[in-house]
């Protein structure tokens, strides 16, 4: 099977999806997204990062770079498994069905995943303790730093871990066994949860699968400080002596920002990490291709040369290039995993070293529509496209389309776009489907706000914006509504699905003519 056969897919992550206990989950809905993928021919469902958010309810700032979110947990299947009750899911809040209100359903979860918890304790069947402990051991190398993490972070009242007691902050072993032992239930009731996260989300993938879908996920380069990652992993950070992070990562100031963007993921310690074989990028790796057939990753420039920050700066200003690991990494990751599924992020001011990194081992870059209309040369006009990249209409960080046309094209960039297409656009969002679907790439893809046809209140994240995102979410009567058989037509007409010979939307072909 060729690794980017030409295709098409769409973005949408599974928050966004509909159900009725407030955000999108791993159940009825998810099963049929895929079905609704697969009935218009699409090979592709893209998701942002899976892990468990925290402050911020950003899917990019997680608690562990392995863990499921809990959130996602589908309440339903809970309930199939004979876990939950009638009476622990009668009295449903009047959740927001059109976005998250994280804030409300984040204590409702947690308190069915207590009670589904309880339910697997007491009503477990012995096949499904064996399924659990099997799995436990298969994922301790994670599991178990992560769950006492978890617990611990329960009891401190959500604080970060450089605010706990040092001994158990800087992880003194007396101090971790006594943990392991007070909070015995707790994190018993975390592994369940990651258990019941990875068996949902495995079922799913499978059947996504089935239908002819690949999952395409999301690693951002960079991790949180305030991670299980971090925490167990300190030596391989640049941390000082109680935790805290001595350089930090972020981009320089540019056209868009004067100060640059100060992120404050603490920065790695490659030379330890190369030491001892890049042992947990390696498994990192290997923990998100379990789950998803094709990886992004996030920042790739960061992997030729970062921008290192001192912490002590409140701005990015004061900071400098630093060389990555490079092709050393690569290489390393080649060997112990064989073929890349990966996809390259590549996105802004991208060197010649960064294109040598990305084109060395063969990995697609991305092109994003929206960012295309300024002159000829621009890498994003189609004419100047490669068949190794994905094309985007734009992705989780712009606006929707819609909300582009009408907020961000001023006149001038409207005459480029006429100009380019002989033609002027009436329905933006078809344009830009149109040619990301002709376009010689391997790979489309749409986001679902644009295949809704969705304005600016529908976008998904405002970078620099510190609240009011993540939160969108779809109703099932708009999914009624989508134009799916013209999504399906364009699939046809520009070949992106090989099993699709006939064209068989009639109907869209008249109208088309």
């Amino acid at each position: 099977m060729t690794l980017f056969p030409r295709t098409s897919g769409v973005l949408l992550h599974p928050t966004s999806l509909p159900g009725r206990y407030g955000i999108g989950d791993l159940g009825e809905w998810a099963y049929r997204f895929a079905d609704w993928l697969a009935e218009h021919h699409q090979g592709v469902w893209q998701v942002l990062p899976l892990g468990p958010t925290s402050y911020g309810d950003s899917p990019y700032q997680t608690l562990s770079a392995f863990a499921g979110n809990p959130n996602l947990i589908s309440l339903d299947r809970l309930y199939a498994d004979g876990w939950l009750t009638d009476s622990d899911l009668a009295d449903v809040p009047a959740f927001p069905a059109d976005r998250v209100d994280f804030g409300w359903i984040i204590g409702y979860h947690d308190r069915l995943l207590t009670a589904a918890y309880q339910g697997f304790v007491s009503r477990g069947t012995p096949q499904q303790r064996a399924a659990f402990e099997a799995w436990c051991a298969e994922q301790a190398y994670w599991l178990d730093d992560f769950v006492l993490f978890a617990a611990l972070k329960d009891s401190f009242g959500g604080r970060p871990w450089v605010e706990w007691p040092e001994p158990l902050a800087l992880r003194h072993a007396a101090a971790l066994q006594a943990a392991r032992t007070e909070h015995a239930g707790r994190i018993a009731e975390h592994r369940f949860r990651q258990w019941v996260f990875h068996v949902q989300w495995d079922a799913l993938k499978q059947y996504a699968n089935s239908k002819g879908i690949r999952l395409f996920g999301d690693l951002p380069i960079f991790v949180a400080h305030d991670s299980a990652d971090v925490w167990a992993n300190q030596g391989e950070f640049y941390l000082d002596g109680k935790g805290h992070p001595t350089i930090i990562a972020g981009v320089p100031p540019d056209y868009f920002s004067p100060t640059g963007q100060r992120w404050g993921n603490p920065l790695y310690r490659w030379d330890v990490m190369k030491a001892n074989g890049y042992a947990w990028w390696i498994r990192r790796f290997k923990a998100i291709l379990s789950v998803v057939d094709y990886i992004r990753i996030d920042h790739f420039r960061g992997f030729a040369a970062y921008w290192e920050i001192p912490a002590s700066e409140e701005t990015a200003v004061k900071g400098r290039w630093v060389a990555g690991p490079n092709a050393d990494f690569f290489n390393a990751v080649k060997a112990a995993l064989g073929e890349l599924p990966i996809i390259a992020e590549d996105l802004g001011v991208i060197t010649e070293d960064v294109e040598a990194l990305r084109d060395g081992f063969g990995l697609p870059g991305m092109k994003v529509l929206q960012f295309a209309w300024s002159e000829p040369i621009n890498p994003f006009l189609p004419h100047n496209h490669i068949p190794n990249c994905v094309v985007y209409s734009g992705t989780h960080d712009n606006n929707t389309t819609v909300g582009w046309w009408q907020q961000e094209v001023n006149d001038k960039t409207r005459q480029f776009i006429s100009e380019y297409l002989g033609q002027e656009v009436v329905d933006p969002t078809w344009t830009l489907l149109q040619i990301g679907m002709r376009s010689c790439a391997h790979t489309f893809i749409l986001t679902m706000q644009d295949v809704l046809r969705l304005g600016p209140e529908a976008r998904m994240n405002t970078p620099g914006n510190p609240a009011g995102n993540w939160t969108w979410r779809f109703t099932p009567e708009q999914l009624q509504h989508a134009d799916g058989n013209r999504l399906a037509h364009a699939t046809w007409l520009y070949q992106r699905r090989a099993d699709q010979q006939e064209k068989i939307y009639g109907d869209v072909a008249v109208q088309d003519r």
